[in-house]
């Protein structure tokens, strides 16, 4: 830390723990069982008892004290802890006593006394701040809560204590990732329509014969509104745009639901083992991973394990399958093997009745904790088995946080069993993962058990966030920076990062800051105002630059590429408009595909170390960069040895020399030592200034220097 940095922090106050500082707390971030970590804490030096109070566990927590000793005589504290042997979240804070007249205190901490009366002695108590820079804390009256059901204020710091055999796949950290909803990306040369429909003519279903027909929002008449329209996008169709995805430098595909269903979003599974016949059916899955395979490209499929659909082979609520399935079971009472996978009960007037995923009946719970069920997920021709011998790289948990830990821990070993430790198990969770609670309990959801890694609604939350204006770029740094603190680094390599998705507005969306409304026929018609067009379009394009340069796998929602816009489902669920794209589109794809190839040219933007430069007010920079040419994980690594990325949100040109900024890393800027990347010229306002690297930003504007 510069001394001009110790200088003030000292000044401002006299009690100090700063989790990601190394003079307060080493090593830095989530650690492995076992491992020590040192505390440091600056107190008053008028205080005693200093204390170190801790908890931890998982499902059950442990209370603990230990004092701290002074290393300095001048209010220094330290405490060298041996982190538990077994992966679980630690939480800390610190205790001590002060005479209740301390000058230093808040005025709202001290204790009025009179002259001939001593100040009573006062017990404070440190925990962590909210958005304070550097993780540094605050003082509290009492001490934090981290009960699972209370309110979790005021805060602790938090340490995740993760399985020191934790490795995450190499193809999954820094990847690029592009997400397609497989029904609505792209119909093969040979589609035919009324094939389309011999396929599986049921009574509800509508078929879309124009492509660039808007999506049903109603349903038939005699049905209502079942999301039960198909355009006929295939795995075919996927397949035959292969080579416009390798231009987009994508590594891995995520697949929304591909398995037999009866809706178009297949979240309602009818029969895990095949693909949809109106998708190709399976022959159409192996030849789109032969493809995949010849190209660098691994798949990554969506996996419904919480609930099935009451339309299926296992519930046959309809009786379009053969064979008895769990519903008929329970009704008349014959035999099923799938009865026991489901949570049946009779209404008071005798009618069947079972528990549903959030009440919808079309979607009925799974008990996964049945073994039948979990034989049929995870033994021998199983699911996972089927799907990995066929060539998929792992499973995208559809509402993880829904699933038993025991059912994703399982699922995670069998996974890893199943492709030599190199498949992969994402999570949807929405919230930090590192200390998720549901179900009356934390979850094992970053310790190195169960995921991978998570999806990155957080990171697209924060973005959102700092490219509205809600909040300024040193809160989006801290809250970023708060997560790589929390989340262990093979985890944070591999998040998921998105900023749209099939479950929410699509980012061109997001930006224009539509009201909230369920009214769909409002969403439908909502587009982003042409006075608007040009700022949120770059806003937009500087939200790619961002999840492609910082820390983890960039997910890429079908058609972000090209500025598609989308409020909620299911208008975030159009078709991909080929043979349609407007110049505005095209220049927007031209632009995702030059700042893909800086990613997939440079390993420092996948694997690399990161470090934040600047940030303030609208202004975001970071670096990422090698070691003597090695990577974040001791790797060798190719490609330039550091990226800077300047955003500038503001709507005003801002001036940033990152020179003096960019010294540590030992690479000197100067006009001849890595000149601005030639496809980000476009950017640069004043370009390289005094034989300094001060460059001017456009607004809503993104520069690269690349040394």
């Amino acid at each position: 830390m510069p001394s001009s940095d110790k200088k003030e922090r000292n000044n401002k106050a006299r009690c100090i723990h700063a989790s990601r500082l190394p003079e307060y707390r080493q090593p830095f971030g989530a650690r492995p069982c076992t491992s020590n970590v040192d505390i440091f804490f600056d107190c008053f030096k008028e205080a005693s008892n200093v204390t170190f109070c801790y908890t931890y566990g998982l499902y059950n927590f442990t209370y603990h004290e230990e004092p701290m000793y002074s290393v300095s005589g001048l209010g220094r504290y330290h405490v060298n802890l041996m982190l538990p042997s077994e992966p679980s979240i630690l939480f800390y804070w610190f205790r001590f006593n002060v005479p209740g007249d301390l000058k230093d205190l808040p005025d709202y901490f001290r204790v009025a006394s009179d002259n001939d009366i001593p100040a009573p002695v006062i017990t404070l108590y440190y925990g962590a701040g909210m958005d304070t820079k550097d993780g540094e804390g605050t003082l509290y009256n009492e001490p934090p809560r981290v009960g699972v059901d209370e309110d979790k204020y005021p805060f602790a710091f938090q340490i995740t204590v993760y399985n020191k055999e934790f490795k995450t796949p190499a193809f999954l950290k820094g990847a690029m990732i592009y997400q397609i909803f497989p029904d609505r990306f792209a119909r093969d040369t040979s589609f035919d329509y009324e094939k389309m429909i011999r396929l599986d003519d049921r009574q509800e279903r509508i078929y879309h014969k124009d492509w660039n027909e808007d999506v049903d929002t109603k349903g038939k008449p005699e049905t209502g509104y079942l999301a039960c329209d198909f355009y006929g996008g295939s795995l075919k169709g996927i397949e035959e745009k292969l080579d416009y995805l390798k231009e987009l430098g994508i590594t891995v595909l995520y697949l929304n639901p591909i398995f037999e269903a009866r809706s178009s979003h297949r979240y309602d599974t009818a029969d895990y083992l095949n693909v949809d016949p109106i998708l190709g059916g399976t022959s159409a899955f192996m030849s789109l991973q032969s493809a995949c395979k010849e190209r660098g490209i691994k798949i990554i499929l969506d996996g419904v394990f919480s609930h099935t659909g009451a339309d299926s082979k296992y519930f046959n609520k309809f009786d379009r399958y053969e064979g008895t399935g769990a519903y008929r079971a329970f009704r008349d009472g014959e035999e099923s093997r799938y009865r026991s996978w489901y949570n049946f009960y009779r209404n008071e007037d005798g009618s069947v009745g079972y528990r549903s995923w959030w009440g919808f009946p079309d979607l009925p719970d799974i008990n996964e904790d049945d073994l039948s069920y979990r034989n049929f997920i995870f033994g021998k021709d199983g699911v996972v088995d089927t799907w990995t011998s066929r060539g998929a790289s792992g499973f995208r948990l559809d509402v993880s946080d829904e699933l038993p830990d025991s059912f994703i821990r399982q699922m995670r070993s069998t996974v890893k069993e199943k492709t030599g430790g190199e498949g992969a198990v994402i999570g949807e969770v929405w919230e930090d993962a590192s200390n998720k609670c549901s179900y009356g309990s934390y979850r094992d959801f970053m310790l190195g058990n169960t995921h991978d890694s998570v999806m990155g609604y957080t990171f697209r939350h924060i973005v959102l966030d700092y490219l509205c204006g809600y909040i300024d770029a040193d809160i989006a740094d801290t809250r970023l920076e708060g997560f790589r603190e929390r989340y262990p680094k093979e985890a944070y390599y591999s998040m998921m990062n998105l900023v749209s998705s099939h479950d929410v507005p699509r980012i061109m969306t997001a930006l224009s800051r539509p009201c909230d409304t369920d009214d769909r026929e409002v969403q439908r018609g909502f587009k982003v105002e042409a006075q608007h067009y040009d700022v949120v379009s770059s806003l937009s394009k500087m939200a790619f630059a961002l999840q492609t340069c910082y820390i983890g796998a960039s997910c890429i929602y079908y058609g972000d590429e090209i500025l598609m816009e989308g409020y909620k489902d299911p208008f975030n669920r159009r078709t991909y408009p080929w043979n349609r794209i407007d110049q505005r589109q095209a220049e927007a794809l031209t632009y995702f595909r030059r700042i893909a190839r800086i990613r997939t040219e440079n390993d420092c933007l996948r694997t690399g170390f990161y470090k934040t430069l600047m940030a303030e007010g609208g202004t975001f920079a970071f670096v990422r960069y090698l070691k003597e040419g090695r990577d974040a994980f001791g790797r060798e690594a190719s490609g330039s040895r550091a990226i800077v990325l300047v955003a500038n949100r503001s709507d005003k040109p801002v001036y940033v020399d990152v020179s003096e900024r960019y010294g540590d890393f030992g690479c000197k800027a100067s006009a001849d030592d890595g000149a601005i990347h030639p496809l980000s010229e476009q950017f640069i306002l004043g370009g390289i200034l005094g034989g300094t690297r001060k460059i001017g930003i456009k607004p809503f504007g993104t520069a690269f220097l690349i040394y």
